[in-house]
């Protein structure tokens, strides 16, 4: 989501799903998220045929099954007035299309259908039976010197350059509005052969498909890997190469939900160690659960990003520049955006997808001198780091298509360069899983307390304004910090409901001996009365060990990190995290739980 703050070259317009940007940014909040305005593997999208031709009225909806179950339904879909315009059968997700206003809730009755919704309530542009190639701009040379800008040394990435640049082998994927491969900056890390187009939900791999439709993939590619050429500008790993998945729709510029879906897939089956999401799924800034399509959407995506990263692709995104404490939510004044907008009343279990989706890192943007950035959205509990992202006349100045460079402002300039530290971890530790990279963001990231504003919530080490602080690059060429131990964690959300206790298992196998003394159990609680709460780590033999016992009165959510002696305890075997609210009117959910031996 990045923020309309352009420099010289030219005037850039925010595209409408792009990760919210500043208050100077049009971009909505998915394209908006990311900054300013805005022979495929066995599991991508299979080819399924669409019809023949578009007709006016046709709506995008996903249809959700078990994995493995998609054929099993597909007939319905056609039997049911529908179409097949991409199937996803590793995660159970089926895109499809229909002129139909009942096609929902027929398919809802169908015997293996979990979960059927609507992913717009615009229709599917005709555009997406024989989609148009991006344009191939021509090419401006530059007289530019690299030189060591802001963002760069805040960061400390200048000084990370003489250490590594990151390495050849790490893939990075740049989800976006599509990226200009023939930029002098961007050309020599270019990988062409594991980029594609996801918009409209399916594959593209046509050779410049994955072309920017705006100018704000480009900025972003160049953040994150801009070559170290003597030339123009360096990105935070110059060294490591860059493919595009665009996922935005041209003239809309909005990233929908079977777009974000195809991209994720795609990240996983071509091996990208970590992605960029400067952007929000559009139409909604936020999806609420109890809306029957907004939960398919919830699911679907989920779904996706859960795969990715289970193929080892670490998925970054921009926290949105709406100013917006995304740990008390009430207002969603900005959706639909593929439509009209209207105001509606809305609670925390609504989230900003991708960026709020368990496994993500969520950025916050920073100003030149390290403050929150004025339009950046935050949150205790929410945001994980904060990076560079530009506020007022200071932007963030990257590539822009043609050859050309600008800067630009929001919460989308602040994700890729956390991409591209978690490039350079990647780099320095092959081996580390994006969980692994993921707590490396946070550990060597240095902290940042919060100011004198009373909407900041936390500590210094962890608080709203910018999680466990500002990333440094520096430290993550090192390479000579030790990996952690054994990583387990379970993802999958489990409701606390008034009075009630309920369990999260995990299951640890391949771990010699015992525990450790120092096991680590990390805690994502969300609920809005923490001092409800008794929560136990219980062992494989049934030892009860106490972490949170009923403290901290009304503050929200429990996001910690407790070191455990379980050293008497057989590491190998079922644990499992005990949530007992002992008290009514306030409910919440296990979001996430993780052990580290």
């Amino acid at each position: 989501m990045a923020v309309a703050a352009l420099g010289t070259t030219a005037a850039l317009a925010a595209p409408a799903g792009l990760a919210q940007a500043a208050p100077t940014d049009t971009a909505p909040v998915a394209a908006r998220s990311a900054g300013a305005t805005q022979t495929s593997p066995t599991h991508t999208a299979s080819k399924a045929a669409a019809p023949a031709a578009w007709a006016a009225g046709t709506r995008a909806y996903l249809v959700i099954t078990a994995p493995g179950g998609t054929s099993a339904v597909s007939g319905a879909v056609t039997g049911n007035g529908g179409s097949v315009f991409a199937s996803y059968d590793a995660i159970g997700v089926i895109v499809a299309h229909s002129t139909s206003a009942s096609f929902a809730s027929a398919m809802r009755a169908v015997t293996g259908v979990q979960q059927v919704g609507a992913t717009r309530t615009s229709d599917v542009p005709a555009d997406a039976y024989n989609p148009a190639l991006p344009a191939n701009p021509a090419q401006s040379a530059t007289t530019l010197t690299e030189s060591n800008r802001w963002d760069m040394t805040q960061i400390k990435a200048d000084q990370a350059w003489a250490v590594s640049t990151g390495s050849a082998s790490v893939k990075v994927g740049v989800l976006d509005t599509g990226v200009d491969d023939q930029h002098q900056d961007i050309a020599p890390n270019f990988n062409a052969a594991d980029s594609a187009s996801c918009a409209y939900g399916k594959a593209d791999t046509r050779a410049g498909a994955w072309r920017d439709v705006g100018t704000h993939g480009t900025h972003v590619a160049g953040t994150i890997a801009a070559a170290k050429n003597g030339k123009g500008v360096i990105g935070v790993a110059p060294g490591v190469k860059i493919s595009s998945v665009r996922i935005a729709e041209p003239t809309s510029s909005l990233f929908f939900a079977e777009n974000t879906i195809c991209g994720f897939m795609w990240a996983g089956d071509h091996g990208f160690k970590v992605t960029n999401n400067s952007y929000y799924t559009d139409p909604w800034q936020f999806n609420c659960p109890d809306n029957i399509d907004q939960a398919a959407i919830i699911e679907g995506v989920r779904r996706a990003q859960v795969y990715a990263e289970g193929k080892g692709s670490l998925q970054v995104a921009a926290a949105g520049n709406s100013n917006y404490d995304l740990a008390n939510k009430t207002t969603d004044s900005e959706s639909p955006n593929d439509s009209t907008p209207v105001t509606r009343t809305i609670t925390n279990a609504c989230i900003d997808i991708p960026t709020e989706l368990p496994g993500v890192v969520t950025v916050a943007a920073q100003a030149s001198g390290g403050a929150k950035s004025s339009y950046s959205n935050f949150g205790n509990g929410v945001i994980d780091v904060a990076a560079p992202g530009g506020d007022g006349a200071t932007g963030v100045y990257s590539t822009l298509p043609g050859g050309k460079y600008g800067s630009m402002s929001g919460t989308s300039m602040a994700s890729p360069h956390v991409t591209g530290v978690a490039a350079l971890i990647a780099s320095a530790n092959p081996a580390f899983t994006p969980a692994q990279i993921r707590d490396q963001l946070g550990a060597q990231a240095t902290d940042r307390a919060c100011p004198s504003d009373t909407r900041c919530k936390g500590t210094t080490t962890k608080n709203g304004f910018f999680g466990e602080g500002a990333v440094d690059a520096l430290k993550a060429v090192g390479g000579s910090t030790p990996p952690p131990g054994a990583y387990f964690e379970n993802l999958t959300d489990v409701a606390i409901a008034d009075n009630a206790t309920v369990e999260s298992a995990i299951t640890v196998s391949g771990v010699t001996g015992n525990a450790p003394a120092t096991l680590k159990v990390g805690v994502d609680v969300k609920h809005t009365y923490i001092g409800d709460l008794k929560v136990d780590l219980v062992a494989p033999d049934g030892t009860v060990y106490t972490l949170h016992n009923r403290t901290g009165s009304g503050t929200d959510n429990i996001v910690q990190t407790y070191t455990v002696n379980a050293s008497a305890e057989v590491a190998n075997g079922v644990w499992k995290l005990r949530v007992n609210d002992n008290a009514s009117q306030d409910t919440g959910r296990i979001d996430a739980w993780n052990l580290t031996f």
